[in-house]
């Protein structure tokens, strides 16, 4: 799974790197070395717009959304907290996400990811829980496949209200290899730069050439370092999660 990562980059440095058309500068988070579920998180989407032909006109835009998927038919918002993360296996058959596959795909930025590796003491025999950053070993930054969801809050009447209106997101998981294999069984998916665009479009609605899309990255680029647990709790947050550890 993946349950904590970095998301550091600027939104102006984001949209830059993702060719983003669509930005609202008044929308800003700050930089989190700690990003924990239900944390509102930089998604890159593209949604349809009409112009003044009444033609729909396809733009990229940077946005926050609240990490955790409530899907639309949900009573109670508290149902994203389970469903940070999206199995690539059966993402496009589960009930919760399989809309969202056709229709509404994202990419979430990350700097890197978080994994927790099981240790044992070698004297007590004690088992301890080390949690290792896990990152592209170039320093370029991670696009992670993610979907996202717009769920209409009943209590607000109009639905030209903002409030009206909750987005969230999961990210979705793949079988770990690289450096995360060794930490980890699974891994955030993250995409290659060929395929942002066909993901992201959103008139591309073919379940099985969107599924081609998510294959695991090649082997060989991404590292990971011990880091200290006090990654492990949500209210610490700055650089010196980063630094590496004796394990």
């Amino acid at each position: 799974m993946c349950g904590r990562y970095v998301s550091t980059r600027s939104p102006k440095e984001l949209a830059r790197l993702f060719r983003v058309t669509d930005w609202n500068p008044q929308e800003a988070l700050a930089p989190s070395w700690n990003v924990a579920p239900t944390d509102d998180v930089w998604a890159v989407l593209e949604r349809a717009r009409r112009n003044s032909d009444a033609e729909p006109v396809v733009g990229r835009q940077l946005r926050p959304l609240r990490w955790g998927l409530v899907p639309s038919w949900a009573t109670d918002t508290k149902i994203g907290q389970r469903m940070i993360n999206a199995r690539v296996e059966s993402v496009y058959e589960k009930p919760a996400f399989r809309g969202a596959f056709v229709q509404r795909r994202c990419l979430l930025p990350a700097d890197g990811f978080y994994e927790w590796r099981e240790i044992k003491h070698e004297k007590s025999g004690r088992a301890r829980k080390q949690p290792y950053f896990i990152h592209p070993e170039d320093g370029q930054v991670l696009a992670l496949a993610g979907l996202y969801e717009y769920w209409r809050n009943p209590e607000i009447k109009h639905d030209d209200d903002p409030a009206a209106w909750l987005m969230t997101c999961t990210i979705i998981t793949t079988d770990a290899t690289d450096a995360a294999g060794r930490i980890h069984p699974r891994m955030p998916l993250a995409l290659s730069p060929d395929h942002y665009d066909a993901w992201l479009d959103p008139r591309r609605q073919d379940a099985d050439q969107l599924r081609a899309l998510l294959t695991p990255p090649a082997g060989g680029h991404l590292k990971a370092r011990p880091v200290s647990t006090a990654v492990n709790d949500v209210g610490n947050n700055g650089p010196e999660l980063l630094e590496e550890v004796k394990p």
